[in-house]
């Protein structure tokens, strides 16, 4: 099998992605008209870092450290998103897994709930989708979210 799917990635120019389906047949797409891969069921979680971000935005690095942002209900809890992808969140103490997807940081937890860290007009902004929603739905809350740990990038 890894001699087959090699073969046929030699074949495939660069910047593409082929779908190979159970019936065989394969359909190929360009990275370039790719926003996001989602898997269903698994709440629009974005597969890795994808695309570069739109002119302004901020870059991935502006989202590292750990984040203090509201819960929706004028309290506060502490969202960390480490360079190696992991999310910590102390409401609840829930773990995930966090992206850069179009210059902003999207966060899914393992509860199935999703956040994204969004600069707004030059304002970061916390966006709270709950479990079964995506990251284009409209969300349950926004809050406030500011960085308590900036560093250079």
């Amino acid at each position: 099998m890894y001699g087959n799917a090699q073969n046929h990635a030699n074949k495939n120019s660069s910047g593409q992605i082929v779908i190979v389906f159970k019936d065989g047949h394969r359909q190929t797409f360009n990275y370039a008209d790719v926003a996001r891969i989602e898997f269903s069921g698994s709440g629009g979680v974005p597969i890795g870092d994808t695309g570069p971000a739109p002119a302004g935005a901020p870059p991935r690095g502006h989202f590292l450290g750990k984040w203090e942002v509201g819960d929706g209900g004028g309290g506060t809890f502490y969202i960390t998103l480490d360079e190696s992808g992991d999310a910590h969140r102390t409401l609840h103490r829930a773990h995930g897994k966090w992206a850069y997807v179009n210059g902003e940081a999207r966060v899914t937890w393992d509860d199935g709930a999703m956040d994204a860290i969004r600069r707004i007009d030059g304002k970061d902004q916390k966006f709270a989708y709950h479990a079964g929603k995506t990251f284009t739905d409209e969300p349950d809350n926004v809050t406030d979210a500011h960085n308590t740990s900036p560093r250079p990038i």
